[in-house]
This record gives C-alpha cells, sequence and structure tokens, in this order.
C-alpha cells in the first residue's frame, strides 16, 4: 500500500512485496529461492508469465549422483540446489513492468531487515527445533538466525543485519553504476548473477561439505559460471477459456497447467447442479484433479529440453476422452493419458531409506518441505498437515494492472544460511528424476518443474482477477476450488475463500521423500456428514482434518461495474490478509 499510495502501480507493489517477504518469512522463501509470476497490463489482451525458477548447475548429470551413491537427489543440503531465480524474477518484473526505481522498491526490505520486525510463531518454531543443527554443522545459519547461540522467540523483534548490507551493497553498486532508471536495475542484477553475491555463492559450494538428508556431507555442485548465464525469460502465459473467463497460468515447466487441464475436464459437467459442496461435487473434482496430475506427472517439464504437448492436452478431442475416465467411483491408481497417441511414463518413486534419527532436527531433513513436521505425528498423517509452505502475493490497481506471484525456496529449514550474504540457497532440484528419458529427468542446466503456480484472470474480455496460494504440490486443488466458487455458484472473492476445501492426495508429492496416498481424499472436518458418507461409498478413503485448515487463497481483483478493486484473504492460518485503498 506504501508503493501505490506513492504512485507506483501493481507490479512495483509486488516486486517490493516480495523483497518484503524475503526479510519478514524465512522459513517460506529468500533471495536465494525462486519465484512464478504471471503479470497482466491493463492494454493488453493476455498475460505474461516471469520465470523465476533457475536451472540445475552445469555440474549436475545423472551420473553425478550415481557416482555418490545416491538414487534420488536430497532435499536438503547443496546438492539440490538451482541458480537462485528469485531475486532476479522479482528484478525482471520491475524492469519490464514496473515504473519506479530500485530504491523504492528495495528500500522497504532494507528497512526491515535492518530495523527488525516481530518475528512469526512459525519463523520462531523452526528455527528453535534447527538450532542444534545450526550449532553444529550449518554455522551461517547460527550466525544469520541465532543470537549468542540462542533461538529467538515468537514476537521479538528480529534483525538481518547481514541481508541488509547485501542488499544494501547491491543498491548501491547498482546507483553508482548510472543515474538512468533501467540500467540501475540491469546492474542490480550483475551484482547479485555476477558480481559480489555470485562469488560468495561460489566460495561457499567450492569449499564447504555440508550435512543433509542422507545424513552425510556433501559439497555442491552450483558455480558462479552458472548464475552468471542466466536471465529470467518472459513469455506470453498459457490459457484456457472457461465460459466467460479466461485463465492465464505458467507453462508446463511448472505445475500450471494442471489448472487449465482440470478446467477443461470440469467444462463438462453441471456443477451447479451437483450443489457446492456435495458429494457429486467434490468426487467430480477430486477424479478429474488426479487425472490432470496424472498427465503432469508424465509429461511436463522444461520445455527447453523436452516436448511437453501441451495443445494436445488441452484440446477438446483430447479432453473428451479423459472425461470418459471419470466414473461413479474412485480411480485407485493414476492414469495418464496419450496425447497425440505418445506412450505415458512416471517413473517408480521410492521413498529414500533414512539415516538413523538421533535428533528431531535429522527427522526435519527427511521432508524437503519448508514446514516444520511435528515430532509425534506418524509418516504417513504428516503429509496432511504441511498446508504453511510457500508464499502468495497479488496485487491489482486502479489502473486495471494484475499480477499474481508464488515466491518459495530458500528457506532456512532447506540448507545452510550463507554467512556472509544473510540467506540460503534453495532445493528445487529435488523435484527432478533421477532416470533417463522423462519430461523431469535431471539434466544439466534444465529447470525442474515447479509447483509454484498463480493465476491471473479475465472475464469478457476484461481484467478480472490474480490469485494464489501456498501448498505445494496442491496449489491447483486449492486455488481450482475457489475460482469454481466464483464461476460456477456465484460467490464473491471473499466467500469464495471461506468454501469447503479438500484434496486428494493420490498424486506423487514433488517433494523428498515424494509420498502418495492412493484413494485418499482430504477434506475439512466442516464438511456434511452425509457428503463425507457419500464419498465414502465412492471409494474414496475420506480423512477429516480440522476445519479452515488446507490452503491460504489469496485474491485481488475488481467489482462486476469495475468501480472498485477488491481484495480476499482466506480465514485460515491466521497469515493471510486483504488491503484496499
Amino acid at each position: 500500500m506504501e508503493i501505490l499510495n506513492n504512485g507506483g502501480n501493481a507490479f512495483d507493489a509486488a516486486v517490493a512485496a516480495g523483497f518484503v517477504l524475503q526479510v519478514v518469512e524465512p522459513h517460506f522463501n529468500g533471495p536465494g529461492g525462486d519465484v512464478s509470476i504471471v503479470a497482466h497490463r491493463a492494454e493488453n489482451d493476455a498475460a505474461e508469465e516471469i520465470c523465476g525458477q533457475g536451472p540445475m548447475p552445469r555440474g549436475a548429470a545423472l551420473d553425478t549422483f550415481a557416482d555418490l551413491g545416491l538414487t534420488h537427489i536430497p532435499g536438503s543440503g547443496l546438492l539440490p540446489a538451482c541458480v537462485p531465480g528469485a531475486f532476479g524474477g522479482w528484478l525482471r518484473l520491475l524492469l519490464e513492468f514496473g515504473t519506479m526505481r530500485l530504491a523504492d522498491v528495495l528500500g522497504p526490505a532494507i528497512r526491515y531487515a535492518e530495523h527488525g520486525f516481530p518475528l512469526l510463531p512459525e519463523t520462531a518454531r523452526a528455527i528453535d527445533v534447527l538450532a542444534p543443527l545450526f550449532r553444529s554443522e550449518w554455522t551461517g545459519s547460527a550466525q544469520t538466525y541465532l543470537s549468542n547461540g540462542t533461538a529467538p522467540k515468537a514476537g521479538s523483534r528480529f534483525r538481518n543485519p547481514t541481508l541488509a548490507s547485501t542488499y544494501k551493497r547491491i543498491l548501491a553498486e547498482a546507483e553508482s553504476a548510472s543515474a538512468d532508471r533501467e540500467a540501475q536495475i540491469q546492474a542490480a542484477h550483475d551484482a547479485f548473477y555476477r558480481g559480489f553475491v555470485a562469488e560468495e555463492i561460489h566460495d561457499f559450494f567450492a569449499k564447504s561439505e555440508v550435512l543433509d538428508a542422507t545424513g552425510r556431507r556433501h559439497s555442491g555442485l552450483l558455480t558462479g559460471d552458472d548464475l552468471a548465464d542466466w536471465q529470467p525469460s518472459v513469455e506470453k502465459a498459457t490459457s484456457h477459456s472457461y465460459g466467460s473467463y479466461e485463465v492465464f497460468k505458467p507453462g508446463p515447466w511448472s505445475q500450471g497447467p494442471t489448472f487449465l487441464q482440470q478446467l477443461a475436464l470440469l467444462d463438462g459437467f453441471d456443477l451447479a447442479g451437483m450443489g457446492l459442496g456435495s458429494a457429486d461435487y467434490l468426487h467430480t473434482v477430486a477424479e478429474c484433479s488426479k487425472l490432470a496430475f496424472a498427465d503432469r506427472e508424465a509429461w511436463y517439464g522444461d520445455p527447453n529440453f523436452t516436448d511437453v504437448p501441451l495443445t494436445a492436452l488441452l484440446s477438446d478431442g483430447y479432453t473428451r476422452q479423459r472425461r470418459q475416465l471419470v466414473g461413479p467411483d474412485a480411480a485407485p491408481a493414476l492414469r495418464p493419458g496419450a496425447p497425440e497417441g505418445r506412450e505415458s511414463w512416471i517413473p517408480a518413486l521410492s521413498s529414500p531409506e533414512p539415516p538413523e534419527l538421533t535428533e528431531e532436527w535429522m527427522a526435519q531433513l527427511q521432508s524437503g518441505l519448508p514446514t516444520i513436521q511435528p515430532a509425534i505425528l506418524p509418516a504417513t498423517l504428516r503429509a496432511t498437515t504441511t498446508n504453511g509452505d510457500t508464499c502468495c502475493l497479488t496485487v491489482v490497481d486502479r489502473h486495471g494492472n494484475l499480477v499474481a506471484a508464488t515466491p518459495s525456496g530458500g528457506w532456512l529449514k532447506s540448507s545452510p544460511a550463507i554467512g556472509g550474504l544473510g540467506f540460503p540457497l534453495g532445493t528445487r532440484g529435488q523435484t527432478m528424476f533421477l532416470v533417463e528419458g522423462h519430461p523431469n529427468s535431471l539434466a544439466p542446466g534444465k529447470r525442474p518443474r515447479t509447483t509454484l503456480s498463480p493465476t491471473v484472470v479475465r472475464r469478457h474480455g476484461r481484467p478480472f482477477a490474480a490469485f494464489g496460494t501456498p501448498g505445494g504440490d496442491r496449489q491447483d486443488q486449492w486455488t481450482l476450488q475457489f475460482f469454481l466458487a466464483v464461476t460456477d455458484f456465484g460467490l464473491d472473492l471473499q466467500a469464495a475463500t471461506e468454501t469447503l476445501t479438500f484434496h486428494t492426495d493420490q498424486v506423487p508429492a514433488s517433494f523428498t521423500p515424494h509420498r502418495s496416498r492412493p484413494r485418499v481424499l482430504v477434506v475439512e472436518g466442516n464438511c456434511d456428514p452425509e457428503t463425507v458418507a457419500g464419498l465414502e461409498r465412492r471409494g474414496h478413503e475420506v480423512e477429516l482434518v480440522p476445519p479452515y485448515s488446507l490452503g491460504r487463497v489469496c485474491a485481488t481483483g475488481f467489482d462486476p461495474a469495475e468501480e472498485f478493486v477488491l481484495a480476499a484473504a482466506s480465514p485460515r492460518g491466521r497469515h493471510p490478509y486483504a488491503v484496499c485503498g
């Protein structure tokens, strides 16, 4: 709001908020992570995607991991690190879409990092659990997150002066390079990817061996040359129409098109006639989700390395064939399709054998997600409790600009912070397969398929809404249900965030240890008992979780008359919030 009130547009505001999130939610994202952005200029007919997902290092090959005796990429440490794309992604949004100078949008993040902010309970909990690891092994994290070796308390004033210094040096180098706005933004990119930040990362990886989820110490593969060669891309976003709505998503380097595939499948059903929250409705949506995500597993990957048949996957003929697979009973297995007659293939995923778990922090490293898992829960239930991973922010402005972004990665649980920079790198590489020939197989310089999936929508050819949620693999199930509540049931944005939420756990998780639970349908506990009984008769194994515990959808948009900007935030988790001005 500060940026908007000072004359910035929606894109300027998003960049400023994105940098602040790197400071105030270090358990969910950081400069060393990644970001997926969908941006729509008011005067355009289409939206564009910015890919802030960096590739794997050029030294990362199948043989590299085979020589280490590994059959999977661990979810923590240095081995899964990609080129950090978040910082560059935000800079590209500012350069291509924004109007403000770098100092205007980076200033708030510097202020919070230098002078402090009240520490969130989730951040404090993560630091406290991992403090023994930080003190004994990840000493850069101890330097960054501990105070005299002690974990900070929730609500206490927390500062990250090292990160503030990193930001300030980037800004100083940018301003000394030129007085021109665009040249300063490019100079900031160079300071990070070709200058002192890249040098610090290169030296850290060259000199460090780090304890990771394998129970062993490994050095990393990322080099300064990997960073120097990378630029975030800007491309036309993938889109699909649903009635009077045109929906824009990031491409198949993400899971974003699953949202579009689900819409295409559901377009053939009378959802409104079923009733919101009915057994018929939940069953139909869940079965279509299974089909779309099965195609994700079989076909999605970096389009620079693999021919993703996205046009065929969204075609009417293919969708009609797939829709016929939705029967009266819950499907027990993933069923990927055969677009253009191609033969599909989903590699077998086996959970890695964990080392002996003598400490709670070692157990936490076995999950590739940022969430600190309750130690008392059995492993089979932990998957249902992790809905707080990742961040999401959306902004619209009075001009009709819309932007949705999902920043993630580089969280404090993933990898040791680099002491001279004040942040860790990400672990997105864990989502890749160590097999030959799959669209998401590991290859040098290839982007891992990401779960980050923001959404922008036009209605009747006019800007309508931008939305998203944290939630890893489940993002495109939870936001789909929000969207259907608006499109098929006529709810406003806020009411749509408050409807019953559910998801299928049949889809293999992108994150280590890649669990899946066939037939399991996780539903919030405020579900009508008759609906639960109806789902169980259809063969779903219904698992009830606490009411209002799944997803954290946030949305911004415009009222139908386009007289007001709107903002909506889910009541879940006490994290999302909405502000209009």
